[in-house]
């Protein structure tokens, strides 16, 4: 479904049992984006919404923000579809990916470079990641003001294509230890992220950020 004008999509699937919506997205432009992949069985339920909203286009990059089955589980699934589309990731993510036997050609970028095409400009922030504080990424859409969140900002529920009104400010200060564990790193990302202005969040779970 389009969740932020003409040309974000949102698929998403809700486990009732945790009580956690997981949602995958679409930057369909002339270069088309996915961002996370979700699991393999959540990939297998969006490719057919996939293939709708790309209409014919070819999927460009696939995102993904760290190592963990809901942000890349289904890529070898998706890759078996969309042969072409290379996948951006942190250096140490490709390292995992391989790792795993994944031998497809991968886009590492650092934190503070940039991807640009004619119908976006990615910004990427370092993002430590989880308990293990593994270097991922977080990625900034400057043109839009999309700010693709991952695990970072979240909530429970069955929030599928819902909005909710906040303040950047207020979802910067209330990034948790459970989050990034490690209080220096928290606070270094927060003092990163405040530099930014979105006017947008796009959740990996929960309701979608309208700032």
């Amino acid at each position: 479904m389009l969740i932020n004008g003409q040309d974000l999509h949102q698929f998403s699937t809700y486990i009732s049992q945790i009580n956690l919506s997981f949602h995958q997205y679409l930057l369909l432009t002339d270069e088309p984006l996915l961002v996370h992949t979700g699991n393999v069985k959540q990939t297998e339920a969006m490719l057919p919404q996939l293939k709708a909203a790309l209409n014919g286009k070819d999927l460009r990059y696939i995102f993904i923000s760290h190592f963990e089955s809901d942000e890349c589980g289904g890529l070898p699934l998706i890759l078996k579809h969309f042969p072409k589309a290379k996948p951006i990731c942190s250096q140490t993510t490709a390292q995992q990916l391989s790792g795993f036997g994944f031998i497809n050609e991968v886009i590492i970028k650092k934190p503070g470079e940039k991807l640009n095409t004619d119908g976006y400009e990615l910004e990427f922030i370092s993002y430590p990641s989880e308990m293990h504080l593994w270097e991922g990424l977080l990625v900034i859409e400057n043109r839009r003001g999309i700010f693709f969140s991952s695990d970072l900002m979240m909530g429970f529920g069955a929030e599928i294509g819902t909005l909710k009104e906040s303040s950047w400010q207020t979802e910067v200060n209330n990034i948790r230890s459970e989050q990034v564990p490690a209080p220096e790193r928290r606070a270094q990302l927060q003092q990163t992220l405040l530099q930014l202005n979105p006017s947008f969040v796009a959740t990996g779970h929960g309701p979608c950020l309208k700032l």
